[in-house]
């Protein structure tokens, strides 16, 4: 709307101007279009409309040269409108044209700076505070796993050599290695390259399924684990990768029905391999495979937890050039599927020729 009314606002205060000033108005002239070098104290009506005009072009997604060339085309074609109608302009009325623009153009920009500027901070404190959510959210996750594991360990007194124990160090260790990361972060100032390595897929689902039979065994649910063919690997960041897991894993146990299973499935097709997390909590209502990635997107009636589980979980995968989808299976549940670029090590028809 300001795009469309703006310059037949400005040409309607233009005109004041030149009335009040024609019959020695000052006062109005000031009120309209403001005093050379602009007003201290309160915009003119010709800078609040300029303002309006500013913030639209930035809305549009203009650039600081841009706005001030809006107003220079408007001169121009004021300029050559008199030219035309051969009316040429007079010292005093070209001065009051130039006064106006000047003033018009002064509060266009600061209008278009100050909101600029406004949502470049606004989106730098949105950052922040997204990753530090990212670090506490995981953080967390690594302390539940850990308090989990110790819990288990006390009931069944249970050694640290175990399987259980295992959990509770890599827990501890994945723990330290946020916090690392997000001092190295902190010190570069800059986006850290991901190291990544290729390793088995079994063993990494056979460590998130030891993690996950913790949570699964507080909320109720069984967990089935599909056997993975051994000779499948995958290059990726290890831990992010099984951090993902891990958030997919708790929010599959957070939603599904008591008493019913969770499903971890991994496999292959062609030259990917395919990670599966089949819940049962009931199916996804409309829309809400589209929302449930963005960040603090809580779509439920459960509000435990920050809404960061899937967003993180995508975004940990994607850093690494895999994807995370979600399908729905009406009135049933939904699955969760990471996919990753397969790496066979070694071929099936080798394996059957060294047996």
């Amino acid at each position: 709307m300001q795009l469309v009314n703006g310059i037949p606002l400005f040409l309607d205060q233009l005109i004041r101007t030149l009335i009040a000033e024609d019959e020695g108005n000052a006062a109005l002239s000031v009120e309209v279009s403001g005093r050379s070098g602009g007003d201290v104290d309160a915009p003119s009506e010709i800078g609040v409309g300029a303002m309006a005009h500013g913030k639209a072009l930035l809305g549009l997604g203009f650039s600081v040269d841009q706005v001030v060339h809006d107003y220079g085309d408007l001169c121009q074609a004021i300029t050559e409108l008199a030219e035309e109608g051969d009316a040429p302009f007079q010292v005093p009325e070209f001065r009051t044209l130039n006064r106006c623009l000047d003033n018009a153009i002064a509060d266009a920009v600061s209008e278009f700076s100050s909101q600029r500027d406004s949502a470049v901070a606004e989106r730098l404190s949105t950052e922040a505070n997204e990753r530090l959510a990212y670090l506490a959210h995981e953080l967390r996750n690594a302390l539940q796993v850990a308090n989990l594991s110790v819990r288990a360990m006390e009931i069944g007194s249970l050694s640290l050599a175990g399987a259980t124990g295992s959990v509770l160090k890599r827990s501890l260790t994945s723990m330290r290695a946020l916090v690392d990361s997000s001092l190295a972060e902190v010190r570069a100032r800059s986006p850290m390259a991901i190291p990544t390595s290729i390793f088995s897929l079994s063993s990494l689902i056979i460590d998130a399924a030891t993690a996950a039979q913790l949570e699964a065994d507080v909320r109720g649910c069984e967990l089935i684990v599909a056997t993975v063919d051994p000779v499948l690997r995958v290059e990726a960041n290890r831990d992010l990768l099984l951090g993902a897991l891990g958030n997919l894993l708790s929010n599959a146990f957070k939603f599904t029905h008591r008493d019913t299973a969770v499903h971890l499935i991994a496999y292959d097709i062609d030259d990917r391999v395919y990670i599966d997390v089949e819940d049962h909590c009931g199916g996804l209502a409309s829309n809400h495979a589209e929302t449930m990635f963005l960040p603090f997107t809580q779509l439920s009636a459960d509000r435990t937890g920050l809404g960061l589980g899937l967003s993180i979980a995508r975004q940990n995968v994607e850093s690494m050039g895999g994807t995370l989808s979600v399908k729905d299976l009406p009135q049933v549940g939904c699955v969760f599927t990471i996919s990753f670029p397969s790496s066979l090590v070694e071929r099936r028809s080798d394996l059957g020729q060294l047996g």
